[in-house]
């Protein structure tokens, strides 16, 4: 099965300094067909204006990954963590037990990126955090994996659940391909270009809801940069 979820048909909330779109039900928005998919609960779409972001606030038994497209967003926790996360890399909050953080653009240019939720497998641990660089070449013409449940297995960002994060760039005429299995949820959102998958057409930023297939096909009609989650 796949449901392409429009740009237009997303939730949406422009709040001056952060215009969001909502891929799944959160905060005002609500729709009880897009609560979740897999793992997944939530899926923002956010562009933060230049010398603001989101104010100190907490969450608890969440990993929370953000994956920058422009710009870059600045993070700053109750454990003392600092760091600066720029466009094509990715940060990744374990919220666990509870966390206090603030992000923001201090850039003197707009942020875009994605901030993903995945349900962890167990609640009660230990919040952590983490980002890396990851170069946007390295995801050329392939899927990179950049946070992964299994770290041994993936040199990516540590997550805590049955999930997988995943990117990568394709130029116009070409593909990629990824070998799914069928139980496992993906959702899947080009933030640049228009894009075929298993023959059915997407444009930019529309969602990509997809299960029971053994096998995934990204053909590129345009220049295009994929992000997607694999869950169980």
């Amino acid at each position: 099965m796949i449901d392409i979820r429009p740009y237009n048909s997303l939730g949406h909330a422009d709040h001056g300094w952060l215009d969001a779109r909502h891929h799944f039900s959160f905060a005002n928005y609500h729709d009880p067909d897009r609560m979740v998919w897999g793992k997944i609960r939530v899926w923002n779409d956010d562009t933060i204006a230049p010398g603001s972001g989101f104010p100190p606030h907490s969450h608890n038994d969440m990993e929370i990954i953000t994956f920058v497209r422009e710009g870059a967003i600045t993070h700053k926790d109750n454990l003392g963590n600092e760091g600066r996360t720029a466009a094509g890399d990715v940060q990744v909050m374990s919220a666990g037990t509870g966390i206090t953080h603030a992000e923001y653009n201090v850039e003197d240019e707009p942020t875009t990126l994605f901030q993903i939720w995945v349900i962890p497998d167990r609640a009660g641990q230990q919040p952590a955090w983490g980002q890396r660089e990851f170069p946007r070449g390295d995801r050329a013409g392939q899927w990179e994996i950049v946070a992964s449940g299994d770290p041994e297995g993936d040199d990516a960002l540590p997550i805590r659940a049955d999930a997988r994060v995943l990117a990568a760039a394709v130029a116009a005429g070409s593909s990629v391909t990824y070998a799914a299995a069928p139980e496992r949820h993906q959702y899947l959102v080009a933030p640049k270009g228009r894009i075929r998958v298993n023959g059915v057409e997407a444009e930019a930023r529309d969602g990509i809801a997809i299960t029971g297939e053994a096998e995934i096909t990204v053909e590129a009609l345009e220049d295009a940069e994929l992000v997607m989650v694999d869950s169980l």
